[in-house]
C-alpha cells in the first residue's frame, strides 16, 4: 500500500487534528521513556511552532486511507541558520517499506528550502568499545548507514564526542548532513550549533558550565567529517536540483469545458482565453499539481442563493437556443416588485447591469464553476494548505438574488459557507470591483469576514456598494470592511492598504482564508484604471502568504490578456514562497 507525505502547518482544519492524534499516540507507543509533559509540549507545537526561538515543523506519512505510517520532527534555527532532525518514529509495520528513507528526504528538501547551513542530528556510537549491547551496535550501526547514503557523517572531533558523556552519560555522535552543498562547516559556525541544541533542544536546558566544557572542545578552523565506513565514498559532482515534494504544490482545480461559455459579441471581456493564458504561465512553474473537479449537490448552491433565482437562471438557460444570447435590458425601480411571468423577461429582475448575457451555456458554466470552488475547499480540508480554483465565469458580483459584473452565481461565497461549517473564515476580495456579492450574503453574520479593496465606488462598477461606511448589519457589524481606493493606484499605495487589511484579517483570526483573486488591478486592464505591475503582483503574494493561514484561491476578474497569466504566475510564486521558505 502506498502513503503519502504532507507538511502539518497547525491544528486548524480536522484533517490535521485527527492526524495530530495518532502521531501523539505513535510517540507515545513507540518510545519508550516518553512522558505525558513530553506530549503535551508537542501537542503545543502545532499550534505555536516557535518554541525557545526555533521553529518546529511536522510531516505526516499516510497511507490512503489517512492512517498514519510514520512522521518526522525537524526544527529550524534562524540565529545560526541550521535544521535539527528531532527525530523520525515509523510503525513497527511499516519500517521496510521505504517510508522512512522519503520521510528523511523531505525533512532535507525543507531544510534546502529554509537555506540552511546545514541539517544536524544525533546518534549513538557505532563503537563497541563504548556499546557493549550487540542488539543496540547494530542498530546503532544500521543508523548510521542510512545517514551515510545522503553523505550524513558524524562531526569528527574526538574531544567533543568524549565531553558529550557529561550531557548524555554516554556518547554521541553530532551527525551533519551538508545537504549536497560544498561550504565548509567551521569550529566558530559548530559552536554556534552545538550551544542551541544544549540550551535550546534539552529540558532542561543544560547549565552554562556543561555547555562551555562541551563547546570548548571544538576547535577554531575548519570542521572534518568523518570519513564513510558503511557506504562507497561518493563522487563529486554538482548538486542535482531538488524536484518539489508532492505536499508542496498548489492543488489546481480547473474545468476543461469552461469554453462552453462563450459570448462571442464584440467588447465582451469575460473570454475563454482568460484560463488559457493563465494556465500557459502558472503550468512553466512546477509548483501546481492538478485535481480533477467533483460534482456537489444543488443543496450548497441554495444555501447561498434564492431558490427561485436558481431555478429561473436554470430554466432560462434551457429555453434559449444554440446561438442564443439575451441581455437584460428592462429593470424594476422597486426589488419588491413580483416577478414578470414571461421567462425571458425576468432577466432584468433578476440583474443588475446590461453587461451580463446569457446563454445556452452559462448555468452549465456557472455550476461547474461551483464545484471546482468546492472541490477546491474540499482540498483545504484534507490538508493542502494552497488551492487554486481556475474557474469561470466569475462570482463575486452574483449576490442572494441577483446576477451581474459576468457573475452568475458566487463560487467564492458558496465556498465560503461550505468551510464556514468547519471554522471562521475570511474573505479578502481583490479584484479591482467591489466584491458586493460577499458583502450582501454575508452582510449579518459574524463568522464570516468580508474584506474588500476596490475602486471607489463614486466611479467604478458597481458604484452602490463597497462604501466605508458599509461595515455590516445585527451579529455581522464591524465584519464587512471596505478599502476603497482612487484612480491610478500603483503598487505602493496598494500594498500598504493591503497591508491594513490583512492586519484586520489577523486580528479577526480565521481557520481559512479565501481569496476572490481579480486581476483586473493590473496596468492596462480594460476595466481598471490601477497600475499594479508583475512585481508588485509578487509582492501582494508574498504578504498574504505571510498569514500562514489554509489558502483557498478563487479566479475572479482580469481582463488584460496579455499579463494575466505573467501577473498570476509571480502572484503565486510570491504566496508559494512566502508559505513554504
Amino acid at each position: 500500500m502506498g502513503f503519502k507525505i504532507r507538511k502539518i502547518f497547525d491544528d486548524l482544519i480536522p484533517a490535521n487534528r485527527a492526524i495530530i492524534e495518532q502521531i501523539l499516540d505513535l510517540t507515545q507507543s513507540h518510545i519508550a521513556d516518553i512522558d505525558e509533559d513530553y506530549l503535551a509540549s508537542m501537542r503545543t507545537l502545532f499550534r505555536n511552532p516557535v518554541h525557545r526561538k526555533m521553529r518546529h515543523i511536522f510531516f505526516a506519512a499516510s497511507d490512503l486511507h489517512g492512517r498514519l505510517k510514520a512522521f518526522a520532527l525537524m526544527s529550524y534555527d534562524r540565529e545560526f541558520n541550521f535544521s535539527f532532525l528531532d527525530l523520525i518514529v515509523t510503525d513497527s509495520d511499516n519500517r521496510s517499506g521505504g517510508v522512512g528513507s522519503s520521510l528523511y528526504e523531505r525533512v532535507r528538501q525543507e531544510a534546502m528550502l529554509l537555506k540552511s547551513s546545514g541539517l544536524f542530528l544525533e546518534c549513538l556510537t557505532d563503537d563497541p568499545r563504548e556499546e557493549g549491547d550487540r542488539t543496540l551496535l547494530r542498530a546503532n550501526r544500521a543508523r548510521l548507514r542510512f545517514y551515510e547514503k545522503y553523505q550524513a557523517l558524524p562531526v569528527d572531533c574526538p574531544a567533543f564526542l568524549e565531553n558529550t558523556r557529561k550531557v548524555y552519560g554516554q556518547p554521541y555522535f553530532l551527525i551533519c548532513d551538508r545537504l549536497d552543498r560544498e561550504t565548509v562547516l567551521t569550529g566558530s559556525d559548530l559552536r554556534g550549533i552545538v550551544w542551541a541544541i544544549l540550551e535550546k533542544k534539552r529540558t532542561p536546558p543544560c547549565g552554562r558550565k556543561t555547555v562551555q566544557a562541551v563547546t570548548g572542545t571544538i576547535p577554531d578552523g575548519p570542521v572534518n567529517l568523518r570519513s564513510p565506513r558503511y557506504t562507497p565514498q561518493p563522487v563529486a559532482g554538482p548538486a542535482a536540483e531538488q524536484p518539489i515534494s508532492e505536499d508542496m504544490k498548489i492543488v489546481l482545480i480547473y474545468n476543461r469545458d469552461h469554453i462552453i461559455h462563450h459570448i462571442k459579441e464584440q467588447g465582451y471581456a469575460e473570454s475563454p482565453v482568460r484560463v488559457s493564458r493563465i494556465l500557459e504561465e502558472i503550468e512553466k512553474t512546477d509548483l501546481f499539481r492538478k485535481v480533477p473537479f467533483r460534482k456537489y449537490r444543488d443543496s450548497w448552491i441554495t444555501a447561498v442563493h434564492d431558490r427561485d433565482f436558481v431555478s429561473f437562471f436554470k430554466q432560462v438557460t434551457q429555453a434559449l437556443g444554440p446561438e442564443e444570447t439575451i441581455y437584460p435590458d428592462v429593470f424594476p425601480i422597486r426589488k419588491e416588485v413580483s416577478p414578470p411571468k414571461a421567462l425571458i423577461s425576468r432577466a432584468g429582475y433578476y440583474c443588475i447591469d446590461v453587461y451580463s448575457p446569457i446563454n445556452r451555456n452559462a448555468y452549465l458554466a456557472a455550476r461547474a464553476a461551483v464545484d471546482c470552488a468546492l472541490t477546491a475547499a474540499d482540498e483545504l480540508l484534507k490538508g493542502n494548505h494552497i488551492v487554486y480554483s481556475l474557474n469561470r465565469p466569475p462570482g463575486h458580483h452574483a449576490d442572494s438574488k441577483s446576477f451581474g459584473g459576468f457573475c452568475y452565481f458566487n463560487s467564492t461565497a458558496i465556498a465560503a459557507n461550505y468551510l464556514s461549517g468547519y471554522g471562521k473564515v475570511a474573505i479578502l476580495d481583490v479584484d479591482y470591483h467591489h466584491g458586493n456579492g460577499q458583502e450582501e450574503i454575508f452582510y449579518e453574520r459574524a463568522d464570516v469576514l468580508t474584506v474588500s479593496l476596490h475602486g471607489d465606488p463614486d466611479y467604478e462598477y458597481p458604484h452602490f456598494t463597497g462604501f466605508k461606511r458599509d461595515t455590516g448589519y445585527g451579529d455581522g457589524l464591524g465584519f464587512n470592511i471596505n478599502y476603497p481606493l482612487p484612480r491610478g493606484t500603483d503598487g505602493p499605495a496598494y500594498h500598504k492598504t493591503l497591508q491594513k487589511a490583512l492586519g484586520q484579517i489577523k486580528k479577526f483570526g480565521p481557520h481559512f482564508l479565501i481569496i476572490a483573486f481579480g486581476m483586473d488591478t493590473a496596468k492596462g486592464d480594460p476595466t481598471g484604471t490601477w497600475l499594479l505591475e508583475s512585481r508588485d503582483f509578487r509582492t501582494n503574494g508574498e504578504l498574504i502568504g505571510s498569514l500562514g493561514l489554509p489558502t483557498l484561491v478563487i479566479q475572479e476578474g482580469g481582463y488584460n490578456n496579455n499579463v494575466l497569466g505573467v501577473n498570476a504566475r509571480e502572484f503565486f510564486s510570491g504566496l508559494w514562497e512566502e508559505q513554504y521558505r
